[in-house]
């Protein structure tokens, strides 16, 4: 189905979400790097996403051959503040699911450094990083490929969590709030970025989330209670997959 705030492809589970996100990240990687010689995407944590990159990284599989591994710049949506060693490490989790079984160039690879002690001072690098790597004007905003996000229980999309200030950020790219719930700070990619994106890929599973995402899709506009409906591309495509868990309520 085709809704305002996005295409919502309804499918049967997390197994299968991994799939079809597998093809349109394979399909569009190809389209770009044809066109424009690399590609830029920014990865998602969470148990979804990672079936994702495990399926993509597995030799036995139909994706791997067909993926331009040496072509993809790799970056982080958002990170936590821990070092990349550690086990919620977002770099971590991804590295391991699929950086390291495939042959990608380390030149390639742009994690969030959150092993900083000052996490504002790791947004601020993290954000000189992009200026360079994209070659940005004063006021410019990185154009990525493609942006693959989750969706929390609570409707907060990378680490940008509901009635916080960092939703409204306009100013920076790149943002280090501090989570109460979690009594730390997170380093997060900003909504004009994530907005500025050619296609973002949201990856929803489970029932806990079926509430939240009926509010979201069919639901008033309410964004600083559900971050996620900041999210509508300015000039990109929009597409929503989740499970049937999660979309028994649309």
């Amino acid at each position: 189905m085709l809704l305002d705030r996005g295409e919502v492809q309804v499918l049967a589970d997390a197994d299968q979400i991994a799939r079809v996100a597998a093809d349109e990240f394979v399909r569009h990687a190809l389209e770009v790097v044809q066109s424009k010689g690399f590609f830029t995407v920014a990865l998602s944590g969470g148990s979804t996403p990672k079936k994702l990159y495990s399926l993509l990284a597995s030799e036995a599989g139909s994706f791997w051959a067909k993926v331009p591994w040496d072509k993809i710049h790799f970056f982080w949506g958002d990170e936590r503040h821990v070092s990349p060693d550690h086990s919620d490490s977002n770099y971590r989790m991804v590295y391991e699911a699929m950086l390291s079984k495939v042959p990608v160039p380390l030149e390639n690879i742009h994690r969030i450094k959150a092993e900083n002690p000052d996490a504002p001072g790791a947004a601020e690098d993290y954000e000189q990083m992009l200026r360079e790597f994209f070659r940005l004007e004063p006021g410019q905003l990185p154009h990525f490929d493609l942006v693959l996000l989750g969706m929390g229980p609570d409707g907060h999309l990378a680490s940008l969590f509901p009635e916080t200030e960092a939703l409204f950020e306009d100013k920076r790219l790149v943002t280090a709030p501090w989570v109460e719930k979690f009594n730390s700070y997170r380093i997060t990619l900003t909504t004009p970025v994530l907005n500025n994106a050619a296609f973002i890929i949201f990856l929803v599973t489970g029932e806990e989330k079926a509430g939240t995402l009926r509010a979201v899709l069919q639901g008033d506009y309410r964004p600083e209670h559900f971050p996620v409906q900041l999210i509508h591309p300015t000039n990109g495509r929009l597409l929503w997959l989740v499970d049937q868990a999660a979309a028994r309520m649309l």
